[in-house]
């Protein structure tokens, strides 16, 4: 079965931010001890079905705020012809558009702006993922905040006690076909509940930690991390057992 159904059991973690103890952390630990990664160039047969290559930059990126673009903009100035096939076309009409009233990277040719194609000498995929890795840098730092934080999903609730005391709650989740709204469930393709793409060496956990530790923070991560480990361990020794199994789309 290459992806599984939306719905299965799943283990989930809460525990307080150690940097900020009006945070409660709320982490999917069957998504995190997955074996998911990301197989762009490597099987992944893209979102929409007339642009199998762009994976899933097809549409282009929304940015999260206004932040997140002014960040990214720095970055697209360090672009240059060898790193960026589509430079003279973002040059000529730029490299953003408006969708619904909102700044998004432009699409051009079936794709993402900064989506180089197979053949292009400077590296297939992202100019601005080839960007990090010539500068030495990770590419959270050079990306729009969706592109690195696919498929983590980040979400936020309020949690009310009975003494009426509040926490803000940070989800971080599966970022499954429902979180991209009603047109996830059109995509032709899609990676994280898909067993092709859960052929990963390390655990979701540790292969995504730049992502991770930008989401939550050093501290909470490093918590996350020995919660993650125990689950491990429990499902080395009772891999059956209810609610600790592993993600349906792991490697059995």
């Amino acid at each position: 079965m290459p992806e599984v159904p939306l719905d299965f059991p799943r283990q989930w973690a809460e525990f307080v931010d150690p940097a900020d103890n009006t945070n409660l952390i709320r982490a999917d630990l069957t998504w995190l001890t997955s074996r998911w990664t990301c197989i762009f160039g490597n099987g992944c047969k893209g979102i929409v079905k007339k642009s199998p290559d762009a994976g899933c930059c097809a549409h282009g990126a929304h940015f999260s705020e206004k932040a997140d673009e002014k960040r990214v903009k720095k970055w697209v100035a360090k672009l240059t012809d060898e790193l960026w096939e589509n430079k003279a076309k973002s040059e000529k009409k730029g490299w953003t558009e408006k969708e619904d009233g909102a700044n998004k990277t432009r699409v051009v040719n079936g794709a993402c702006i900064f989506h180089n194609s197979k053949d292009f000498p400077g590296g297939y995929g992202c100019a601005l993922h080839h960007l990090a890795a010539q500068e030495g840098v990770s590419f959270v730092e050079t990306k729009p905040d969706v592109c690195w934080q696919l498929p983590i999903r980040r979400a936020y609730e309020k949690q009310k006690y009975d003494d009426d005391t509040e926490r803000d709650v940070i989800v971080i989740g599966e970022f499954d076909r429902r979180a991209w709204g009603e047109g996830g469930h059109d995509l032709n393709w899609y990676c994280s509940g898909n067993t092709e793409a859960h052929v990963g060496s390390k655990p979701v956990y540790l292969s995504n930690r730049d992502e991770l530790v930008a989401l939550i923070g050093t501290d909470a991560y490093n918590v996350l991390v020995g919660i993650c480990e125990e689950r491990d361990k429990t499902l080395a020794k009772r891999p059956t057992d209810i609610g600790l199994s592993p993600h349906p789309a792991d490697p059995r």
